[in-house]
């Protein structure tokens, strides 16, 4: 076939047939008796491998890569046609987030919008020094938005930096959970760290509804925050999860007082539970249990570590009998 068949049959246009000829893509094989050039089937098959390649994503420099390569592998391509494509979506949803970012500010001119793009690069920037001073001061009195200061917090890994991001979310109050609870739900576990994180030093009472939430998420670590924020607002949703803790190990004098927190507030089933914990319980955990007992002050605790100055080992004898003697008589 010549040129102009090929093209009409095919759907390529003469020139860019031409432009694959020069690229050494596709190069006809055969000649006329006038001698023009012309496509053999293999010719046109190849031409047909180019365009299936092309519709991938591949730059023409790539596909001649591709089927010059001889142990070509089409898995291997379709997995690296998946990751770029991954990358460029990911870099166009950040682009329309920042664009969106932008736009809520409402500019009034190009200044407005140089300031807040500049801004938002801060936030982004690999230095830790500047994300901070980012935060703690904003370039030209312009606050940072609600939504740039979510979307760093979820993504900051340097503790200094992070601590002045939650400082300032929790200034924002309400106008953070949303994006916070949004990363609550993230599949990263890191994430939803963060997030809880965050929401815990937000002190207002729609935070509450997400870290009661956060109490049935996979990671422990997830729960534990969740669990310590909540006690801290006098909420006992989280007691078993404090429990857990003080039993386990895990932040455990930070549990117990979190315990006494909700005791001091009413919570009348702190000391019942870590009660219901003591019969499986180890030696270690059964001094943690005691002293987590010590910072509850009820009849019950004080029942418990009654029974507590008999318990097999020495060590938690002496401490619920040293707790017992510091309180008053009842």
């Amino acid at each position: 076939m010549l040129i102009g068949e090929v093209a009409q049959r095919c759907g390529v246009s003469a020139r860019m047939l031409r432009h694959y000829h020069r690229l050494g893509l596709v190069t006809p094989t055969g000649r006329t008796t006038g001698g023009y050039r012309q496509y053999s089937a293999d010719d046109v098959r190849r031409l047909f491998h180019v365009e299936s390649l092309r519709t991938l994503g591949l730059t023409l420099e790539e596909v001649k890569e591709a089927l010059a390569e001889p142990d070509f592998s089409p898995d291997d391509l379709i997995d690296d046609v998946i990751s770029r494509t991954r990358e460029r979506i990911e870099a166009e949803r950040q682009l329309l987030a920042r664009l969106e970012r932008v736009q809520h500010h409402a500019p009034n001119d190009w200044a407005d919008v140089v300031r807040v793009v500049t801004q938002a690069r801060a936030l982004e920037s690999d230095s830790g020094a500047r994300r901070q001073q980012a935060v703690l001061a904003p370039t030209d009195d312009i606050a940072i938005a609600v939504d740039d200061l979510v979307a760093a917090v979820l993504a900051e890994a340097d503790v200094n930096v992070s601590g002045a991001l939650r400082w300032a979310l929790a200034r924002t109050g309400v106008r953070a959970l949303d994006g916070l609870v949004t990363g609550l739900r993230s599949t990263e576990v890191t994430i939803r760290r963060r997030a809880v994180l965050a929401i815990s030093g937000i002190d207002v009472a729609e935070a509450t509804a997400p870290l009661r939430s956060a109490l049935d998420d996979v990671d422990v670590d997830v729960r534990d925050r969740a669990a310590i924020a909540l006690a801290q607002r006098g909420d006992p949703a989280g007691a078993s999860v404090l429990v857990a803790m003080v039993n386990a190990g895990r932040r455990d004098v930070e549990a117990a007082e979190a315990l006494g927190r909700l005791s001091a507030h009413g919570c009348t089933n702190a000391a019942r539970l870590l009660g219901d914990a003591l019969a499986a319980a180890d030696a270690g955990s059964r001094l943690r249990i005691t002293q987590a007992l010590g910072e509850i002050d009820s009849p019950t605790a004080d029942g418990l570590l009654v029974a507590l100055t008999t318990d097999p080992d020495r060590t938690v004898r002496a401490t619920a009998a040293v707790i017992l003697d510091a309180r008053p008589r009842r």
